[in-house]
């Protein structure tokens, strides 16, 4: 059995790019999100469920082996928009069983649980494994959450990119480009890194806190917000703000009222191309809380201090870097002294 991967879990994470260097043995044995997966061989192909995965593996430099993608929320990763183009979108949203199984991938990639997992909405795990289609899940989704509380899970513990790069590096182990992987996440922790000590310049003040809102189901209800503990709370916390929001769910719905009590310094609003609920519209985030009688005595609007970020970016994945680099950049454009 391979070991090469518990044993990094198990020293930390800052070992996985050295221990993913050498290449890979198969068959190669995982613990993923508290399934054990075997893998007999670097997969032919693959189908990505959420687009989290799917820019991992075109990250990778695997996207000749990408047959099907499904759950966008906003565009693909401009780089590789050409490439994008010509694999087959089976979904803009949730996939069906059947259309997964038609593609006979060598293995699937989901982002959520909530997709494939013990109640997933497309199938459970063990209905692909039953026809010898292997599954493998995002392990920002499972590390540190409880995914049976809650719409979209409760974090036990306080999200960080240590999960996204596991990913990484379990992937890349899979599809032996153990050399990409160590490539990809050494530079992203090193953008990661520069990010937060362009914060930690700013000098913010002490109460300095904000609010992510994701979306609405609709315009004149209690939006979805980030909670305590997801890539929105780590994101706050690396760059010195605080999060207004008292929960332990990924995305609560919270009251305006409530929000506009504590008064966020700064609020960030998701864009994306997705269109389930009338707030995915940025423009109607922003004409919501120019006009809303509540939300528009809040001083973040009041003085312009709205930050827009790509929805995506808000989600567990390599794109949490991107977002940092832009709030960090945002927060410098604003008088907060």
């Amino acid at each position: 059995m391979y070991r090469a991967p518990l044993i990094a879990a198990a020293l930390g994470v800052a070992l996985l790019p050295l221990a993913a260097k050498a290449q890979t043995s198969y068959p190669l044995t995982l613990e993923n999100c508290g399934v054990a997966l075997t893998i007999d061989g670097a997969p032919e192909s693959a189908v990505t469920v959420g687009q989290a995965a799917t820019e991992i593996l075109y990250s990778l430099g695997l996207g000749e082996k990408v047959t099907g993608t499904s759950v966008w929320f906003t565009k693909v990763l401009p780089e590789f928009e050409a490439l994008n183009a010509g694999i087959e979108r089976l979904a803009d949203n949730d996939p069906s069983f059947e259309s997964i199984v038609a593609k006979k991938p060598g293995l699937v990639v989901e982002q959520y649980e909530w997709h494939i997992g013990p109640q997933g909405i497309v199938a459970t795990r063990e209905q692909f494994h039953d026809l010898g289609i292997p599954t493998y899940t995002l392990p920002a989704d499972c590390v540190g959450k409880d995914n049976s509380v809650g719409v979209d899970g409760t974090r036990l513990e306080v999200y960080s990119m240590d999960s996204v790069y596991r990913g990484i590096t379990e992937l890349s182990q899979i599809f032996d480009v153990a050399e990409s992987g160590s490539a990809l996440v050494t530079d992203l922790k090193s953008r990661e890194a520069a990010a937060i000590e362009k914060a930690e310049s700013l000098d913010l003040p002490e109460d300095a806190s904000a609010v992510f809102w994701f979306s609405s189901a609709e315009m004149d209800i209690d939006p979805y917000v980030a909670g305590q503990g997801g890539a929105p709370a780590y994101m706050m916390q690396a760059l010195g703000l605080e999060n207004v929001v008292d929960s332990n769910e990924e995305w609560p719905t919270v009251s305006w009222e409530t929000i506009a009590r504590a008064n966020p310094t700064v609020i960030v609003a998701a864009r994306m191309d997705r269109r389930r609920f009338p707030a995915d519209d940025i423009e109607k985030k922003l004409e919501f809380l120019r006009t809303d009688p509540v939300a528009s005595e809040m001083d973040a609007v009041k003085n312009g201090r709205i930050v827009i970020l790509d929805a995506h970016g808000m989600d567990p994945s390599i794109r949490n870097v991107g977002a940092l680099e832009t709030l960090a950049d945002a927060l410098s454009g604003f008088d907060l002294k």
